[in-house]
């Protein structure tokens, strides 16, 4: 297996696991030679520094965790580290007796690992994860398709964070829908929030002067800091606030839908929260109520149906779906000219 193919969390789980096992230590050439995620960028009698430079930055991050990893000198070669052998008491490692998770305990903390696996969280998660396993903490395999979906994939999210904890001012370009070009806005970022699957921001907009919530999916290039001194948050509860308001538009926003029964369609959309259903004059059709926030993304989402759902009303949503699908067939019928 190719090293980059083995995640940080499994590196160091891999690392807890040997060195509880061996109750006399290993030696740092053992572990670098054997442990998955160092074995296979070890050089057998070859330079090995960087090897030996991640080991020593993964002993911190296990520490870190409140693991006792022990350093034991050798007699012969006391203070030489590459004589010095490595070892986790399994007495000072095991959980006390007084301490048990119930099965939904365990669900819910292996489901919050997995949340925060990626982006900038996902140092602290890594070690959350790695902690969990080696402890013998695992999630009931049943849940795994519950597993919440908040992939970090914008790169403007880590960017947005550090500018949030430190109360920077940012611009960056803004792509919406129907414009030509993107917009440079600069704002005073407020919360990081996920409504339906995707993360949002809302921030104070300069050029507005109001609040705006921002899709992130939308932000395009990079996310620069400007110059200047920090600004004054107005109070506590922005991320609540911001999630109140984008809860205001999705009840606001309810789409009427036909949909073909047994469809893959019906089958997504009967899933959304606060759908309902009503049956037609048609046996193969179902009437769908719908709530959606954002008109073009549900747009997207719709006429990727094509035949199988039929937009009844908002009025925008029908036209924005049957200009989505106009364009479909023009691309088509211009491939096969």
């Amino acid at each position: 297996m190719d090293a980059s193919a083995v995640s940080v969390e499994e590196r160091l789980f891999s690392l807890v696991l040997a060195l509880l096992a061996s109750e006399q230590g290993l030696g740092k050439a053992e572990i670098l030679s054997t442990v998955q995620g160092y074995r296979q960028r070890y050089v057998l009698g070859g330079n090995n520094a960087s090897l030996e430079r991640q080991f020593e930055r993964d002993k911190d991050d296990i520490r870190e965790l409140g693991i006792p990893l022990e350093t034991l000198d050798s007699p012969e070669r006391p203070g030489d580290t590459q004589a010095a052998r490595y070892r986790i008491p399994k007495a000072l490692y095991e959980l006390p007796a007084d301490i048990t998770f119930s099965s939904e305990e365990i669900t819910l903390l292996g489901l919050a690992a997995a949340v925060w696996r990626e982006g900038s969280l996902s140092e602290d998660s890594r070690r959350a994860i790695t902690k969990l396993r080696s402890l013998g903490i695992d999630t009931d395999d049943a849940v795994i398709g519950y597993a919440p979906r908040l992939r970090v994939r914008e790169a403007a999210f880590t960017p947005l964070t550090q500018a949030l904890d430190r109360h920077q001012r940012v611009r960056f370009l803004y792509l919406k829908p129907g414009q030509k070009k993107p917009l440079l806005r600069t704002v005073e970022p407020r919360a990081l929030v996920v409504h339906e699957g995707r993360w949002h921001l809302t921030a104070f907009d300069q050029r507005a002067r109001a609040p705006r919530t921002f899709l992130l999916s939308r932000i395009v290039g990079a996310v620069e800091v400007v110059a200047g001194a920090p600004f004054e948050v107005p109070g506590p509860g922005q991320a609540e606030n911001s999630l109140a308001e984008l809860e205001r538009v999705w009840q606001g926003n309810v789409a009427t839908l036909r949909v073909l029964a047994g469809s893959d369609a019906e089958l997504r959309l009967a899933k959304r929260p606060g759908s309902t259903t009503t049956r037609t004059g048609e046996a193969d059709m179902w009437e769908y109520a719908v709530h959606f926030t954002d008109l073009d993304i549900f747009a997207d989402e719709l006429s990727g149906f094509g035949p199988e759902v039929l937009v009844l009303s908002p009025a925008p949503l029908r036209q924005a779906v049957r200009h989505r699908l106009i364009q479909v067939r023009e691309l088509h019928a211009g491939a096969g000219a």
